[in-house]
């Protein structure tokens, strides 16, 4: 497999990656700008429609320890060591929540990122593109939840039918919360350790796949950001919340990553966190509510497309 191209046509990967992840955080931010009357920057708190949410690039590289490298072995099956047990690297991506106000409207999460080990002449050694989008909603609108999937299916058609349902069922167990059997929300796609094509095809797909973002999800808060809502309403949104929470810190390995990377910043790490969440010791909603309907959904996951 060729895995960089070094004609002054093409920069190599890792750099096209940053590049790429750096354009996307300008669109996106850019889309999302028309659902906020104020000016959105790269993070944002307490506006009218977003309660908090970031659209964050991160570029990290230096030695990854032994114990980080063991850590990370277990997930990635061609991470390599030097006679040391050292790992020079380089980590490149974009990730991004938003938490809107209104319960009716569903929080979202992307991230894609690339990560390389290289050689002791600087070379490229390990390789691998990972990520994914995925909604999160208080409140099924069925509609919203095929509107996101339909274009994160679109997105990966256009290069090969078998990844969404491959995606599809990743995403459904990576966000699973097994101490709540139930998933995070209502998913979307997910892959890591990706490494089996060309890296120029992978590159192309993770670019369609960020352009799959705004429109799938643009449209539903366009609906939702205004809808009327009550306050037993909030308080739901701040116990599913609480849920996110709990993958986030418990469980969610890109968080677990960051914070043992060096040089990282915690606060870009933490960033995914809600602003206010809620727990009430063995809550249950009542029977045939809209709550126990997202509920059965969370336990049981549905399939979005045709």
């Amino acid at each position: 497999m060729s895995f960089q191209k070094t004609s002054k046509e093409h920069a190599p990967i890792r750099e096209r990656m940053e590049a790429l992840v750096r354009r996307k955080q300008q669109e996106i931010t850019k889309g999302l700008e028309t659902l906020e009357p104020e000016d959105v920057s790269c993070v944002i708190e307490n506006g009218k429609t977003f309660e908090k949410g970031g659209v964050n690039v991160s570029v990290v590289y230096g030695s990854l320890p032994p114990k980080a490298v063991d850590r990370m072995r277990a997930d990635h099956k061609n991470l390599q060591t030097q006679e040391d047990g050292n790992v020079p690297f380089y980590a490149c991506g974009l990730s991004m929540v938003i938490h809107p106000h209104n319960p009716h409207a569903p929080t979202t999460h992307l991230n894609y990122r690339y990560f390389e080990t290289w050689n002791p002449d600087g070379t490229p050694q390990t390789w691998w593109f990972g990520g994914g989008a995925d909604l999160t909603p208080s409140y099924l609108y069925e509609e919203d939840a095929k509107l996101f999937h339909k274009c994160h299916k679109d997105a990966l058609d256009k290069h090969d039918t078998a990844l969404y349902p491959k995606y599809k069922k990743w995403c459904d167990e990576y966000f699973y919360i097994n101490h709540r059997n139930e998933t995070r929300g209502i998913g979307g796609i997910f892959f890591d350790d990706f490494d089996d094509r060309d890296p120029e095809e992978i590159l192309k797909i993770v670019e369609d796949c960020f352009d799959a973002f705004l429109p799938s999800y643009v449209p539903t808060i366009a609906k939702r950001k205004d809808q009327p809502f009550t306050q037993e309403e909030k308080y739901w949104q701040q116990l599913r919340r609480g849920r996110y929470v709990e993958f986030n810190l418990v469980l969610d390995r890109g968080t677990q990553f960051g914070l043992q990377t060096p040089g990282s910043r915690v606060e870009s790490i933490l960033m995914s966190l809600p602003a206010t969440a809620g727990w009430k010791y063995d809550h249950h909603p009542e029977k045939g509510s809209r709550e126990e309907q997202l509920l059965e959904v969370l336990q049981n996951p549905r399939e979005w497309t045709d």
